[in-house]
């Protein structure tokens, strides 16, 4: 996009400029973090696992009660629509969907309509293709008992608080534990780790977003015929592996190199990640795993 050209955002079916974007401030998503989102990545016109992440959108909408006022094929027309307009062939869509305007007061009758949002930005992975380093942060992870992460909501002060330890500690990430004190997640991405070509990942019930970056890993190494189980992982587990990395849509697939100062392994990227981010880029650009912008 050039400089001539207008960036479009979608709200509440307008597509307005992006200088002109505006919601009210009486939006409960902004006074209460009442609302749920979704990220999607766009790759040489192909949206990524674009139908995959609608579903999970619904999800999450019905789970605290907001009833999304469009279907999800208008939905996915209107996302379609605006990646077009804003003719991003390659970079980041987050849409939004908020209870809506209504008087403060945490009570969800007092909003009458959701409010929808989507957005766009020429967007690159947080890290790029370097490997990074974290920390183990002392913030715990919310349990399900509470607030069940599967539900992708407005409110990420857990995942804030945790970033905010990484920062402090000179880290460019914050795995985070659960109550229990095994290995949950990182502030916005899934965890994996490499042991004796076997590759795991911590398990639903450890308190982890249903990725759908973690679920496309998932997929990849069985067809790729590398082992891979869900388990509880301990720290431990964390030092001692063989590889170990992070993957979201906004980071997409990154290797750790180091942890609360521990060299994983050989401090390089794993032949195990390799193979798996090599086939994660071909997929990310395979229409038959999106939705292809005509």
């Amino acid at each position: 996009m050039n400089s001539a050209e207008v960036e479009y955002v979608y709200i509440d079916g307008v597509f307005v400029p992006r200088e002109e974007a505006k919601i009210s401030v009486w939006d409960h998503g902004l006074l209460y973090g009442d609302g749920v989102f979704e990220a999607i990545r766009v790759y040489d016109w192909n949206i990524f696992k674009l139908k995959e992440h609608i579903d999970r959108l619904f999800e999450s909408a019905k789970a605290i009660m907001i009833n999304i006022p469009l279907s999800k094929d208008e939905l996915i027309s209107k996302v379609v629509e605006l990646v077009k307009k804003n003719n991003l062939r390659y970079g980041y869509i987050r849409i939004i969907v908020t209870r809506g305007v209504g008087p403060m007061g945490v009570d969800p009758r007092n909003c009458k309509k959701p409010t929808i949002i989507i957005m766009t930005e020429r967007r690159e992975p947080i890290w790029g293709e370097r490997p990074i380093v974290a920390i183990t942060s002392s913030i715990r992870r919310i349990p399900p008992e509470c607030i069940d992460p599967k539900i992708k909501s407005l409110n990420y002060l857990n995942n804030i608080l945790a970033k905010i330890e990484a920062i402090n500690a000179g880290a460019d990430a914050a795995i985070m534990l659960n109550i229990q004190g095994y290995v949950s997640e990182a502030s916005t991405e899934n965890i994996f780790i490499v042991k004796n070509s076997v590759l795991y990942t911590p398990p639903l019930e450890a308190g982890i977003l249903r990725g759908i970056t973690r679920e496309t890993v998932i997929e990849i190494a069985k067809d790729l015929n590398i082992p891979v189980f869900e388990r509880n992982l301990t720290i431990h587990d964390l030092y001692t592996a063989d590889e170990v990395f992070l993957v979201g849509t906004a980071a997409e697939l990154v290797p750790v190199v180091k942890i609360d100062g521990r060299i994983i392994n050989d401090g390089k990227p794993g032949p195990i990640f390799r193979r798996i981010y090599e086939e994660y880029r071909k997929r990310a650009h395979d229409p038959r795993y999106g939705v292809k912008v005509q």
